[in-house]
């Protein structure tokens, strides 16, 4: 049996490497719509979400949202010093993980995913503990 330090970050490696997957293909396979952007952003933003599950487990859940909101939002504000866009011409995989241009809806999209994010996982932490107390 794993031990629990590995049994609380087995479903968030899958749950990351799923989004990562699904939000490569949606890179590489959908055409550059406002759609596909938005699906872009939100995949970006749990996989931050569950990046920071993935490191740090036993934080309470607003403190993950909040870490992944802020990471979330620095990257898109780093955006306007243009060093994205010059390293991403330069090493095209820079862009998946900096973006190239800022655009303020991202940061709508991506505050309001890890909101819905960081809801529900408080909803599962409490369904579980409770279900452990039984």
């Amino acid at each position: 049996m794993p031990a629990p330090a590995i049994r609380r970050r087995m479903p968030a490696a899958a749950l990351l490497a799923a989004v990562v997957v699904v939000g490569l293909g949606v890179h590489a396979l959908l055409p550059d719509t406002a759609v596909t952007d938005i699906a872009g952003d939100v995949l970006y933003a749990a996989a931050a979400y569950l990046a920071v599950l993935l490191i740090a487990p036993r934080l309470p859940v607003l403190a993950i949202g909040g870490i992944a909101a802020a990471w979330c939002v620095a990257v898109e504000l780093f955006q306007l010093t243009g060093l994205p866009l010059q390293w991403g011409a330069r090493f095209a995989p820079v862009m998946l993980l900096l973006g190239t241009v800022f655009d303020p809806r991202d940061i709508v999209v991506y505050v309001v995913t890890i909101v819905v994010l960081t809801a529900v996982h408080a909803l599962v932490r409490r369904t579980r503990s409770g279900r452990a107390g039984s």
